[in-house]
């Protein structure tokens, strides 16, 4: 059985983005943005339905133009998810976003800077009952803040331009608020976040901006987001990656599933580094197999070894598992081997097996190797003997390295 982490979460407020609540205990959402016109509203609705197949709670469209507004009003009523428009300098786009029935607006504070303008946006989505999100930006302060705190981007400068928009919201009686305090470096996002989170309880929305490509943009918005979330700090996360938006939702997801914070959607597969153990291409086999898995919906463990030394006992939590030796593989089912085979069968078989255990438990699968599985185990345990005979417990020989150390002394 996986284990799952539960994080303490931080006490804030909730809100509802459309029918997804946001804060208060709801479960962390995954927001993604989409990156066609969205004047042009069948292209963008396309892109929407695939985020939201790719596990996206919620989607953010920019509201630039009228014409955007405009595809807003087609968009809303169609989409599978709540739509957020993004609002960063024209409060009029804002107000119109509002009337083609957008579930929620977010304004940028350093670029809507007239009270009046923020108030007026602030009263209209309190008449429809939208939230807003404060969406502060490192790259975007207000020129003021600046200026006070020396001419950079600290975290004191972000936190107070939420405040200070949070103040304007208050004159009109608005509390329909998340916020988030972005940055593209890590430590000050996570600082910011922290200092923001022992001032409000508002919920929170996180993300490293302008992450950059994968690998390197993936990294630097989980060790981000993923050490908040650790401390409980955290309502709905985005991946500002510049890739394909599908690769945000996925990420997000992955994330989320990684820390026990959402329920597993897709396998979680599990794979051995590989060592001179090894008697098949681990790195291939264990590729091949989330190929096979691909979007399939199972939410299983499943694990692939590359020997049987060590292999079982690793995984023996996996729902489902293979470990190679010999030119051959041993599945096992809740760390119970149940059959052997051949080595180029190894990935299609934990598929098989897999779909099996989805739709009709493990318990089911163990009887259904009733007859296989005192040959599986026995073939396991002659590999084991061979592997650790041929090889020694230790396959790198460092035993004799160390020997060669001590007698050089």
């Amino acid at each position: 059985m996986e284990f799952t982490q539960s994080f303490p979460r931080r006490e804030t407020k909730q809100i509802m983005v459309g029918d997804v609540p946001v804060g208060g205990g709801a479960p962390i959402t995954v927001q993604s943005m989409t990156i066609t016109k969205t004047a042009d509203h069948e292209a963008t609705l396309q892109q929407i339905y695939g985020l939201a197949a790719a596990g996206c709670d919620i989607v953010r469209c920019t509201c630039n133009e009228s014409e955007a507004a405009e595809g807003l009003a087609r968009i809303v009523p169609r989409s599978p998810v709540p739509i957020v428009a993004d609002i960063h300098h024209q409060y009029r786009r804002a107000l119109e976003a509002l009337e083609a029935g957008v579930h929620c607006l977010r304004l940028n504070p350093g670029n809507i800077r007239n009270p009046e303008h923020i108030k007026l946006v602030a009263r209209e989505a309190k008449d429809r009952n939208v939230p807003i999100r404060i969406g502060v930006n490192g790259g975007s302060l207000h020129p003021d803040l600046y200026a006070k705190y020396g001419g950079k981007v600290t975290p004191e400068a972000m936190v107070e331009s939420a405040l200070d928009e949070i103040r304007y919201f208050d004159d009109v009686g608005f509390d329909l608020i998340k916020i988030s305090v972005k940055a593209s470096s890590v430590p000050l996002m996570i600082e910011a976040y922290r200092q923001l989170a022992e001032v409000t309880d508002h919920p929170l929305h996180l993300g490293v901006t302008e992450a950059g490509p994968p690998p390197i943009g993936t990294l630097k918005a989980t060790a981000g987001m993923a050490t908040l979330l650790a401390e409980g700090i955290g309502d709905t996360i985005r991946y500002s990656l510049t890739a394909d938006p599908i690769e945000e939702a996925k990420a997000g997801r992955q994330l989320l599933e990684t820390l026990g914070l959402r329920e597993r959607k897709n396998i979680d597969l599990i794979s051995c580094p590989s060592c001179g153990r090894a008697e098949v291409d681990v790195v291939g086999i264990a590729n091949e197999a989330m190929d096979a898995f691909g979007e399939r919906e199972i939410p299983l463990q499943v694990a692939v070894m590359g020997c049987v030394v060590n292999g079982p006992g690793e995984a023996r939590d996996a729902d489902l598992g293979i470990a190679a030796g010999n030119k051959r593989g041993h599945l096992f089912v809740k760390g119970q081997n149940v059959m052997v085979v051949p080595e180029d069968e190894m990935v299609d078989t934990l598929v098989e097996w897999a779909e099996f255990i989805q739709e009709h438990g493990a318990d089911a699968a163990l009887e259904r190797a009733v007859n296989t599985k005192d040959a599986a185990r026995r073939a396991a345990q002659e590999d084991r003997d061979r592997n650790l005979n041929d090889r020694g417990d230790d396959a790198n020989d460092s035993e004799s390295v160390i020997a060669e150390i001590r007698r050089g002394h």
